[in-house]
């Protein structure tokens, strides 16, 4: 059985979350905000025990950079025998690119 991993955050996950709230609030709609932020954290504690559900990130090719898709946004994280470190959380259209 593979154990649990923790889960931690990069600032620019945390600012992207933060930006999809500000979006939906803008918009009018913050409960859709709510519910969408919501949804992808839920998403994203699933990977402490499930750290490899996500596919490989096509743009890349690294096992250790993966994805899972919850429409509209693509939840991109770091994997390695510790933790799940997620990076971004994108519009799922987005393309990544190395910094």
């Amino acid at each position: 059985m593979t154990r649990r991993r923790r889960i931690s955050f990069a600032v620019s996950a945390v600012e992207d979350l933060e930006a999809i709230r500000a979006w939906y609030a803008e918009q009018r709609v913050p409960e859709v905000g709510e519910r969408l932020t919501g949804e992808v954290l839920a998403q994203i504690e699933q990977l402490a025990d499930f750290p490899e559900r996500g596919r490989v990130v096509p743009e890349f090719d690294l096992e250790h950079l993966r994805e899972v898709i919850h429409p509209p946004f693509r939840i991109v994280y770091r994997l390695d025998s510790e933790r799940v470190r997620v990076v971004r959380v994108w519009r799922s259209e987005r393309l990544l690119e190395l910094p």
